[in-house]
Parts: structure tokens; C-alpha cells; sequence
């Protein structure tokens, strides 16, 4: 493996259903700045990728999980004064995807360490989906298989919000 994306996806890969990391069919990641015009970014970097992948037939709900996981990462995840132009060289927030033969994931690391959606979390109640501040997790909860999330282990502060979608033949 050897490459600086594989070992960043260790504690993601950990969090995942079983599955076998060198059954990996497929994975591609971009940077994405610190401005909310990065989830356009964000939406047409997975409509390529999809596309490459053969699963154009996916791109809707796949799209819309990763716009909000995003748009979480970007409004909750980042502090105010890195957000806009003058933002630090290394983006703070990259969109993976992999995709193994029957299972595709895409997956947010943002800086952040606390936990996603506040009170609307994995472990989630049913008063948890009024709230305002979990409505984008609550889609990302209707149109994935299932979603988690993970600190970042070692010298990677932050953490990694993680959907998977199971692939059907």
C-alpha cells in the first residue's frame, strides 16, 4: 500500500464493516478548499468518479450524502478565519471515495474533533431528527446503508465522517 491515503484511511477502514482492505476495486480522493463553492466541486469530482466506476446509476443519492457531509465539514467542522480566499495552502477537508465489489464508501476528513451533528449522531433517538442541526445527517442516515464516524489517529487531528452504500448487481 505504502501511499499517504492508505494510511490516513487505517482508523476509517477500522470503523467499516468487515471488509478486505486489498479488495479495494477502486479509490479516489480530492482536497477541497475552505468555501462552500466546494461542494459543487465536491458533486461534479464524484459524478466523474462514479462515472469511471460504472455506477452512474448511483450518482444521485451518492451526491447528496457527500454535499452534505461537505457542507457539515465546512460549516461546523472549520474555524471562522480559515474559511474564504486567504485560507491555508493545505485544504482542511478531503472527500474519499473507494469502492470495493459490492459496497461503495465516501468518506469526509475535516480538522474537527467533535462529534458530527451534535445531538444527531449514529446512535441516534427519534427526537434527535427535528433538530435543525441534524436534518443534513438525518438525509445522510435516509439515503446511505449506514454512516459512522471516526477520530484520526496519530499525527492527523480531526476526524473522518464516513457513508457506505451497499452495490447491488
Amino acid at each position: 500500500m505504502g501511499t499517504n491515503g492508505s494510511t490516513m484511511l487505517e482508523p476509517l477502514r477500522q470503523g467499516l464493516p468487515p471488509v478486505d482492505p486489498t479488495a479495494v476495486s477502486g479509490s479516489a480522493s480530492c482536497a477541497l478548499p475552505a468555501r462552500f463553492d466546494a461542494v459543487r466541486g465536491a458533486r461534479t469530482f464524484t459524478r466523474s468518479t462514479l462515472s469511471q466506476w460504472g455506477l452512474d446509476d448511483r450518482f444521485d443519492d451518492v451526491a447528496l450524502v457527500v454535499s452534505e457531509l461537505v457542507t457539515n465539514a465546512l460549516r461546523h467542522a472549520l474555524p471562522e478565519e480559515s474559511r474564504g480566499p486567504a485560507a491555508e495552502p493545505e485544504p482542511p477537508v478531503r472527500l474519499h471515495l473507494m469502492r470495493w465489489s459490492t459496497r461503495l464508501v465516501c468518506a469526509v476528513r475535516d480538522p474537527s474533533e467533535d462529534r458530527p451533528g451534535g445531538a444527531f449522531s449514529p446512535e441516534r433517538t427519534e427526537e434527535n431528527f427535528d433538530l435543525e442541526s441534524g436534518r443534513g445527517l438525518f438525509l445522510v442516515d435516509s439515503y446511505s446503508d449506514s454512516w459512522g464516524w471516526h477520530p484520526l489517529a496519530g499525527r492527523l487531528t480531526g476526524k473522518v465522517v464516513w457513508a457506505l452504500f451497499l452495490l447491488h448487481d
